[in-house]
């Protein structure tokens, strides 16, 4: 077949298409083979691919891809996540539009809606990842809903909860008030807000109320007879315990035991003396507020104060407050708490205060504390396991500086709320009995079998199910498991479990690793209880890729107009182009900078590659499947064998070592450079004479090199070259299952394989100076080497491909010009090999003295910006401060800057 120009919309799903028909990508729980598996992180059904995805995805496929190549049975395990909140909310929305609720049709018909929206539109995001490139086998998808996986989430609350690990409790929770249900930490994000800070006097109970007013037209609240707090929310002071002070306070000390009012409300409380007031802090004592804050609900525990509710699951003022108050909207009755604490005389004064306020991630409203009962995991006893695995090295995090973030989060975890209050989602499994008693179960069957054991009789259950669901990441948690079976002993999961890595980004660490974790590691453990946590653990590495940012390194949003959505990135570009850029980009602990210039210049890549394909079949450098590239005897060819097997050898450590980053750039320089460049360069004279053996043996190479290629860059840019493969008649199957090349032992001749590296070297350096001296492109220069026995060899077998190729005719010996440039080339890069120098004679080619200005100004302007960076590098502020990602490039541009400014300083001398 005929290579023509590359139409990548085109070309993606044709061979898409032909991948699923094929079956190629199928698992086979049976093979002997070496297992390989990633679990790959379930999107919300509700998505649609951005780059961040793109990003994490990208880096899994290029794992799956290159181990199924190196003869593994890989499981890339497919699914979608049933994202309750996110679910919901579409749906409510879309009910909105009719005007009506979900309570307007209730729970079951409700659920019926999500259903239809679900079969109908969700698996948009699946389509995407296929589009993407993505090749897991599509036939083992699941769907955190699914029976399968919902079996193993009603296995997992009942075992915990007769273990003793899951409990209900009142608690305080981060309450949404739009979404009336609580969220975990993990989803709140805090926003510095431009808000007020009021300073109030709560008066000692020995003042009488009346006097309040006369006492503050006279100034006369004082600290003898009240004491004065600030805060941002003034509204929660009718729920008020306590005033706290710290018990070495000098300014309050004499208040502690005593009583004051609460105003507004005339509630009596107490002074109390705890560390948590700080002495410089505001005005060095805080209102406590139990049932509103989390730091005030421990102060109320340690001193037994009474925990007052205020607001409704609304956040709307209750029936327990003064009555001008109740059913106020909680910043409506902040207003009126703040004029009436005004017109009252207890309003001191207020100041502008810039503050952090916790908002849902998904409402976008302010998040509540809010004292309600939940269900509870005791997280802080599954963490020890999880650390442990960790500690040990039976998991490890890549890059490992992940670790100290695991340990520090994990030692401090709290019980994790795993209810919330919405419909769609995995239903709590208890049941409530008549007098409130809870009956969890695996089925309301087992649960009414439990009731009549507990009661004596037969008890009906069908309408006493907890209406809460779990929280997202319950199920998830389950994911390495629940996919593969559990809690069914099945050959998947005795086959594919431990999984080989976890690829994701470390915003998810706590969300779902820690608890994959907790979970994975329990109920492995607890099935299998004499297994070594090495086998118990859900995966051995954790791969943690940073953020995807613009080019510099702002984050992506959409109010900026900075972000790249991947689907139309590929829509222009291919999916080659954008997942070549991604891996290029991937470096450990480094965020990855992206920018449609770079997608483009991958892309120019992959037809860069292509074109080399065209080549070779204009050629006739046909694919032998007998060809044995160690047997070849032209310097050229055993040059570029010997540069494709340390590309093999390359690609194997970075793929293995996760540096997908140094993968890429490896191949791009080896392809672009090496292969593309140089070869073909150094070819074309061989392949555009005669018939020879020579001629012969450059055609085969020249297939087997881009066979090759193709094959080391199939994990990153799996389409181009699947084309490639096909249309280039390099197989009779697939090139996205053919076995990963080996490295080879090669003989060959060093002498001539060095020989083409320095006549490489020679032509590059002479092209930098003339290009470093603005020679004119068009000009043929000489230059002379002295005479010693490598030159005049080397001179006399490339002299005419150096003028070719440089436009310089090299003679050996001779008289030296009066003005020029010496340039010394070594043979491979190792002096002790011995190296050849030329004089490049200019005169009359260039203007010195013009050439000698313009290098002093640049010498000039480096120099400058040498000191700018040593002075920001020298300053200890700013080491301190600074990303280490910044740091390392200042350091990266110094090195590049002083190695530019020492040849700078060289050519001016030599050219006087």
């Amino acid at each position: 077949m005929k290579i023509r120009d590359y139409d990548a919309a085109a070309v993606e799903a044709e061979i898409t298409s032909a991948w699923d028909r094929a079956g190629i990508f199928k698992t086979n729980s049976h093979s002997t083979k070496p297992r390989y598996t990633i679990i790959m992180p379930p999107p919300n059904v509700t998505g649609s691919l951005h780059v961040g995805h793109a990003l994490t995805f990208s880096l899994q496929d290029i794992l799956i891809r290159y181990h199924r190549a190196r003869g593994f049975e890989v499981l890339w395990q497919a699914g979608t996540d049933h994202a309750g909140i996110a679910t919901q909310m579409l749906v409510e929305r879309k009910l909105a539009l009719e005007g009506k609720s979900r309570h307007d049709l209730g729970r079951a018909a409700f659920l019926d809606k999500v259903w239809e929206w679900k079969n109908q539109s969700g698996s948009t995001i699946t389509s995407q990842l296929r589009r993407l490139g993505a090749s897991p086998d599509w036939q083992r998808e699941r769907f955190t809903l699914d029976e399968g996986v919902s079996a193993a989430v009603r296995r997992a609350f009942v075992t915990l909860f007769n273990d003793g690990l899951i409990y209900r409790d009142k608690r305080l929770v981060n309450w949404d008030p739009q979404l009336q249900t609580a969220v975990s930490d993990l989803e709140v994000i805090s926003k510095e807000v431009k808000g007020w800070l009021w300073y109030i006097r709560y008066p000692l109970d020995s003042v009488a109320p009346s006097d309040y007013r006369a006492i503050a037209d006279a100034n006369g609240w004082n600290d003898s007879n009240s004491i004065m707090i600030a805060t941002t929310r003034p509204e929660t002071m009718l729920a008020d315990g306590a005033v706290a002070v710290h018990p070495d306070n000098p300014r309050w000390q004499h208040l502690i035991g005593k009583t004051v009012v609460v105003p507004l409300c005339d509630r009596r409380i107490p002074v109390i003396a705890d560390d948590y007031a700080d002495i410089d802090k505001g005005t060095g004592a805080v209102k406590i507020t139990a049932a509103h804050d989390f730091n005030d609900f421990k102060v109320a525990e340690r001193h037994s104060l009474e925990v007052i509710v205020i607001m409704d699951k609304f956040a709307r003022m209750m029936d327990n407050v003064p009555p001008a108050y109740r059913g106020l909207d909680r910043f409506d009755a902040r207003k009126k708490v703040v004029a009436d604490l005004e017109a009252a005389g207890l309003l001191v004064k207020t100041e502008a205060h810039n503050h952090m306020v916790p908002h849902g991630d998904r409402s976008g409203v302010v998040i509540e504390p809010y004292l309600t009962d939940q269900w509870y995991v005791r997280a802080e006893v599954l963490a020890k396991q999880a650390i442990k695995a960790v500690d040990d090295g039976n998991s490890r995090f890549v890059p490992n500086q992940w670790k100290n973030t695991w340990d520090e989060w994990l030692h401090n975890i709290q019980p994790w709320c795993i209810s919330r209050q919405l419909w769609w989602g995995h239903q709590i499994p208890a049941w409530y009995g008549p007098d409130g008693h809870i009956f969890v179960a695996e089925s309301q069957t087992e649960a009414e079998a439990q009731a009549a054991r507990h009661y004596g009789r037969a008890v009906d259950l069908s309408q006493a199910q907890d209406p809460d669901v779990l929280d997202t990441w319950f199920s998830s948690a389950l994911w390495p498991i629940s996919t593969l079976g559990w809690p069914q002993q099945t050959v998947d999961l005795e086959r594919f479990y431990p999984s080989t890595v976890m690829v994701t980004g470390f915003d998810i660490i706590f969300f779902w690793v820690a608890r994959m974790m907790m979970f994975c590691i329990y109920f492995m453990n607890k099935d299998h209880p004499n297994r070594p946590l090495a086998d118990v653990i859900p995966f051995r590495d954790i791969y943690i890729h940073a953020l995807v940012r613009d080019a510099s390194g702002q984050k992506m949003s959409k109010s900026k107009g900075n972000v790249l959505d991947p689907l139309e990135t590929i829509d222009k570009y291919g999916a080659d182009g954008l997942r070549f850029t991604l891996a290029a980009m991937a470096a450990p602990g480094r965020d990855v900078k992206i920018s449609e210039q770079r997608i483009e210049g991958f892309r120019n890549f992959g037809t860069k590659l292509w074109n080399a394909a065209k080549f070779a079949e204009m050629n006739q450098c046909i694919y032998q499947p007998g060809f044995d590239p160690s047997a070849v005897t032209e310097p050229l060819n055993q040059w570029i064998v010997s540069e494709t097997n340390r590309a093999i050898s390359d690609s194997i450590q970075h793929y293995e070592g996760y540096r997908f980053d140094l993968a890429a750039q490896s191949l791009y320089s080896f392809v672009w450079d090496g292969f593309c460049d140089w070869y073909i360069e150094l070819a074309k004279p061989i392949l555009m004479g005669a018939d020879s053996p020579a001629k012969s043996e450059l055609q085969a190479t020249f297939a087997w090199v881009l066979r090759t290629a193709c094959q080391l860059l199939h994990p990153i840019m799996p389409f181009r070259t699947e084309q490639i493969f096909q249309l280039a008649g390099f197989g009779t199957g697939f090139l996205a299952v053919e076995p990963y090349p080996e490295v080879r032992s090669l003989d060959f001749d060093s002498g001539k394989v060095r020989q083409i590296a320095w006549l490489i070297a020679t032509i590059t350096e002479i092209r930098r100076t003339r290009a470093g001296l603005n020679v004119p492109a068009s000009a043929v220069i000489k230059a002379t080497c002295a005479d010693n026995a490598i030159a005049r060899e080397l001179v006399a077998q490339f002299a005419a491909t150096i003028a070719r190729m440089a436009r310089t005719e090299v003679a050996v010996g001779g008289q030296t010009a009066s003005k020029g440039v010496t340039i010394r080339v070594t043979l491979s890069g190792r002096p002790q090999d011995g190296f050849v120098e030329y004089a490049l004679d200019l005169v009359g080619v260039i203007d010195f003295a013009a050439e000698k200005q313009r290098l002093s100004k640049e010498l000039a302007i480096h120099g400058g910006e040498v000191e700018k960076i040593k002075g920001r590098l020298g300053n200890p502020e700013f080491r301190a401060k600074a990303d280490a990602e910044v740091i390392t490039d200042n350091e990266a541009r110094l090195k590049e800057l002083t190695a530019m400014i020492e040849k700078i300083k060289i050519t001016i001398e030599q050219i006087g």
